[in-house]
């Protein structure tokens, strides 16, 4: 495997346009289209976990939102092209908003109110003044009736809560990534436990694969930690199945075979990846022959 130049490609890729992350408890999640189309233009693939909504019974074919690895998640805050919302001790205007949202749905409330009052008053004028009269008397009678039968309806209606008609939004207001009311992403969220050594060999590995040009799924139905790949994976089957270990991590021998023997049936070749004590990284392919 040789290093393509990246460096460059990657430093302008960084420097592009910040991605919305919303969190569910450690998961990192992408909603925005455009976000699914930012990470997909640098290389990052994710899994879509979300089910369509004309076709929600089937799991052949998902949709938003975009779960991305750690190493994905991680890879992008280091290009400072992530933002997610902060914790929500830290939300300004929070309190204003949920009671800018009671004023207005009491508002809403007490217009409905009189609207269905005067619905109610109409209806009843139509049923009163249907009646036939023949004389003046009996016409004053109705219209004296009428007159009391509504000062009864206006002093003792009562329209439920509900029966409130509640306007559903039907777009997103868009994110803002002023300083305010976003933050970049730290150490120390809770997506990444600190003094991992494990996922720090993951991340080594997944940020040098990309920056050979390579696109990287995860590899946990395959026994391994990523699926390497040349190319778009819509385009192309996985070559490679990434485990990563330390330079001195003792591996069992029963665990090469069996992990060899299963590249072989799935006609991938197992990529063993160490990070090296200069920074670089090590590889070590393996390929069932057979022979023992």
């Amino acid at each position: 495997m040789e290093a393509s130049p990246r460096r460059e490609e990657e430093e302008e890729a960084c420097s592009g346009a910040t991605v919305g992350l919303s969190l569910c408890d450690s998961a990192p999640l992408l909603w925005r289209v455009q976000d699914l189309r930012m990470v997909r233009s640098q290389g990052l693939v994710g899994a879509l976990l979300g089910a369509l909504p004309r076709t929600p019974r089937q799991n052949g074919r998902l949709g938003r939102p975009l779960l991305l690895l750690p190493e994905e998640e991680r890879l992008l805050t280091e290009c400072r092209a992530a933002a997610v919302l902060p914790h929500r001790d830290q939300v300004r205007g929070g309190a204003e908003l949920r009671q800018q949202y009671v004023e207005e749905q009491q508002r809403s409330f007490e217009e409905q109110s009189v609207l269905a009052l005067e619905d109610r008053k109409a209806a009843l004028v139509r049923a009163m003044s249907s009646s036939h009269t023949d004389t003046e008397s009996e016409a004053g009678k109705v219209d004296e009736a009428l007159q009391s039968r509504l000062q009864a309806l206006e002093q003792n209606f009562t329209f439920p809560m509900s029966a409130l008609a509640v306007q559903l939004s039907t777009a997103r207001a868009g994110l803002s990534y002023s300083p305010e009311t976003w933050a970049f992403l730290q150490a120390n969220w809770p997506i990444r436990e600190r003094g991992d050594s494990r996922g720090e060999v993951r991340f080594l590995v997944f940020r040098d694969l990309r920056r050979r040009g390579f696109y990287l799924t995860s590899g946990g139905k395959f026994g391994g930690d990523f699926l390497v790949y040349p190319g778009d994976p819509l385009r192309f089957h996985a070559h490679f199945i990434a485990v990563c270990l330390t330079l001195d991590e003792p591996v069992c021998l029963l665990d090469i075979l069996a992990v060899a023997r299963l590249g072989s049936n799935v006609k991938k070749t197992i990529l063993l990846c160490s990070p090296g004590a200069d920074g670089g990284i090590r590889y070590t392919s393996l390929q069932w022959s057979g022979m023992i």
